[in-house]
């Protein structure tokens, strides 16, 4: 028997990327480089790739297939100069800032302050430079609130009696008013029982010499009051013997 022919090695399989390592020409065969525009033998225009673009708009096909356009590729080279600029440009920042620190902190002289005799030491201590920073003066603030002075008590007469401070504006509770045509003396017997009531700073007023109260009376009072709230707490402690007692301003 004739001997076999030997066997035809396989045929190898297509390159994954025709287009990229070259081919044959679809009309004549003829092969052709990688990158290759034109068949050099019959002038067909090669069904390949073009260029760095190309190739990339060639391998994103094969991978996706939404593929935007050739504009994406110069788009991505902007923006990634444009990451690569802002990159440097913000190390540079940072770089001149920390020169500008160093030498600001060197250029500042040590300072030299004398020790007090009392901590132990003497002669001068030397501080380091001090940094270049903004501070705010500083305000001292009373650790206590200044206090009002002390009020003298109100003048009393011979007879017991509290007499209105003179040109003195402020309130009180009024006890009593006795008309003028009554005479002082009554106003004075209802001061005196007030007192003997327990009441302190009991006195009479002649509502005449004073704008905010009605002329004609003697008004009996207890207290010398600053404030409608002082004369209202003392009300609380009238009303018990004085049950139409109220508080009133009086004024000069």
């Amino acid at each position: 028997m004739p001997p076999e022919p030997p066997a035809e090695p396989p045929t190898p399989p297509p390159p994954a990327f025709p287009d990229i390592e070259g081919g044959e020409c679809p009309r004549c065969g003829t092969p052709y480089e990688p990158l290759q525009e034109y068949c050099l033998e019959c002038g067909l225009r090669l069904p390949m790739a073009r260029g760095v673009v190309s190739v990339l708009s060639t391998a994103w096909r094969r991978r996706i297939p939404w593929y935007p356009g050739d504009w994406i590729w110069p788009a991505l080279l902007a923006l990634a100069i444009a990451a690569l600029g802002a990159a440097i440009a913000i190390l540079v920042h940072q770089h001149n800032n920390g020169e500008s620190a160093t030498k600001t902190n060197a250029a500042l002289p040590a300072q030299t302050v004398p020790v007090s005799p009392g901590t132990g030491t003497s002669g001068t201590e030397t501080l380091p430079p001090a940094t270049e920073t903004s501070t705010l003066p500083t305000t001292s603030v009373p650790t206590t609130a200044p206090t009002a002075p002390a009020q003298s008590p109100p003048p009393t007469t011979s007879g017991g009696l509290t007499e209105w401070p003179s040109g003195q504006s402020g309130w009180t509770v009024i006890l009593a008013s006795i008309p003028q045509s009554s005479g002082r003396g009554a106003a004075t017997r209802e001061a005196r029982k007030a007192i003997g009531a327990g009441l302190n700073e009991v006195g009479v007023l002649n509502s005449s010499e004073f704008s905010s109260l009605h002329s004609g009376y003697y008004v009996v009072f207890s207290c010398v009051c600053e404030s409608v709230r002082s004369a209202e707490s003392n009300l609380s402690s009238v009303q018990s013997s004085y049950p139409r007692a109220y508080t009133r301003q009086i004024t000069p």
